[in-house]
């Protein structure tokens, strides 16, 4: 059956997936509502949502909690009482004080042993007139009053500069923010509310409880020096191990973690050979988690989470006494110091000895932070990565079109195509090139592959002769996209063929365009 396509046709799809937390594991089915043999262009859709941060959507003992979470804030905010006590001004006030008292005793000390040498030299000499020893005593008094003069004047100064000192950090501790969101919630910033809510839905809407996490978190923050991160140069060596890439289909930002780059030995004790090393690893971490929440919203309808992709192939596994150590820690500071902030974690190519670390790390996760887990063979990688994220956003490594700085497909480009194949059946995609000289690039992919696939430039004139642009070949379990391009010297079109030898229907993703460089 031969399928034309032009670009101007195109029919969509409805993709239909399940939003219930306990459906996590499986892989739903998309129903198609056209005839399957017609291509379709995919559709934006999702199978999660975030939950709702407009106070509308609250439930009215939810907007109480907020309400009572925020003036509880607020009255620790405005009393200086956020932060652990470190009585700043007192340690600054004392010792100033001490130092003018003794400097004071000092002064007066020596104009009195002044004036007693001075009299016992009068008794011993016989020569001092009366008429100078009045003139004596009166410098001596002088002397007196303008130390006493200046000693008051510099405990003023003292206790102006205490003032200024007092009023500074009651400044600060107003100003605070998270994230770049006020804390203080009477200025009003609509972050602050969205803020919260994470707080609040990591702890059950429990006031308390939420509020106790708060502090901590900013303790934490202040002890790691977190708000600094960002500037530190932590290297590039462990960029293969973690980065951010694209966006889900919620328009979440992607954060991949490739645990089996850590196989290489080399950069395995280069990461985690001495405590210190560890620490650097650690801090690279919570850095790459901060740009991901620069690129959030912090808006009542916004996006204001992450999708975490976490890749276990080759990983070292639970073996290795130091990853195990250092992903325990991470996860357990992520979770408590980072609420909310992930919308979905989702692992792929799950080696067999997943399930029983995932059993150790379970006693320290939050039933709320397990609902969000997502697991995937290696066969359902794609498949699964498909419900969450479009295919133009998953890297060609996990069977998606996205390729690492390509320039040639952007998203004013258009969508892309899908065609499912039946078992036993053979599909062809048809792109006319009825203009000489032109040039087109395309890109396909078919979920689990398994099939005989060719491509073809037929041209118009019957006496002409077929050019093979790719020789039938069988394509395996775990062939990547393919990418193709050919330019025409006379009217045609070029088929791709696509035979399905196999038991179970396949799915082709596809997409085209015309390029605009005339030769390659």
């Amino acid at each position: 059956m031969t399928v034309e396509v032009k670009a101007e046709e195109t029919q969509v799809v409805e993709v239909v997936v399940s939003e219930q937390p306990e459906e996590a594991l499986t892989v739903v089915e998309e129903t198609q509502k056209v005839d399957e043999s017609k291509p379709k262009i995919v559709e934006k859709s999702s199978s999660f949502r975030e939950e709702s941060n407009f106070l509308s959507d609250l439930k009215e003992n939810e907007k109480k909690a907020l309400n009572d979470l925020k003036l509880k804030l607020e009255s620790a905010i405005l009393g200086n009482n956020l932060f652990k006590k470190e009585e700043q001004p007192k340690e600054i006030a004392k010792p100033a004080e001490k130092v003018e008292e003794k400097e004071t005793e000092i002064v007066v000390e020596s104009v009195k042993q002044e004036g007693e040498e001075k009299e016992e030299l009068k008794v011993e000499e016989g020569k001092v007139e009366g008429g100078e020893e009045e003139k004596k005593q009166e410098e001596g008094s002088e002397e007196k009053t303008v130390e006493c003069v200046k000693t008051q004047e510099n405990e003023e100064e003292k206790k102006a500069d205490l003032v200024v000192v007092e009023e500074k950090i009651a400044q600060v501790d107003r100003e605070i923010s998270l994230w770049g969101v006020p804390l203080l919630p009477s200025k009003g910033a609509e972050g602050t509310d969205v803020l919260l809510l994470k707080f609040l839905r990591a702890r059950e809407f429990k006031v308390n409880d939420a509020y106790e996490m708060l502090e901590k978190t900013l303790q934490w923050r202040k002890d790691f020096k977190a708000d600094s991160i960002l500037d530190e140069d932590l290297g590039t060596d462990l960029s293969p191990v973690a980065y951010m890439s694209g966006v889900d289909r919620e328009g979440h930002p992607i954060c991949y973690n490739i645990f089996g780059a850590l196989d290489n030995e080399e950069l395995y004790k280069k990461t985690f050979g001495t405590e210190e090393k560890r620490e650097v690893f650690l801090r690279w971490r919570f850095q790459l988690m901060e740009k991901g929440i620069q690129k959030l919203d912090f808006k009542a309808g916004g996006v204001n989470s992450l999708l975490q992709i976490n890749d276990l192939k080759n990983s070292p596994g639970p073996s290795k006494k130091e990853l195990r150590v250092a992903t325990k820690r991470a996860v357990g500071l992520l979770q408590d110091n980072y609420p909310e902030f992930v919308a979905r974690n989702i692992f792929i190519n799950v080696p067999f000895w997943f399930y029983a670390f995932n059993a150790l790390l379970s006693p320290f996760l939050t039933q709320r932070t397990k609902s969000k887990f997502v697991v995937a063979r290696p066969g359902k990688v794609t498949e699964t990565l498909l419900r969450y994220i479009p295919v133009e956003e998953i890297p060609i490594q996990y069977g998606g079109l996205k390729r690492d700085n390509d320039f040639e497909f952007s998203i004013e480009d258009g969508g892309v195509s899908e065609l499912i194949i039946k078992a036993g059946s053979k599909e062809t995609i048809e792109i006319s090139m009825a203009e000489v000289g032109t040039t087109f690039i395309w890109d396909l992919t078919v979920l689990g592959w398994e099939v005989s696939y060719k491509e073809e430039f037929i041209p118009t004139d019957e006496g002409s002769y077929t050019i093979i642009v790719q020789k039938a070949k069988k394509m395996g379990l775990n062939e990547g996209p393919v990418r193709n391009t050919f330019r025409n010297n006379e009217p045609g079109k070029i088929v791709l063929t696509i035979e399905n030898n196999s038991s179970k229907k396949k799915k082709v993703l596809y997409r085209y365009k015309t390029k605009k460089s005339e030769s390659f």
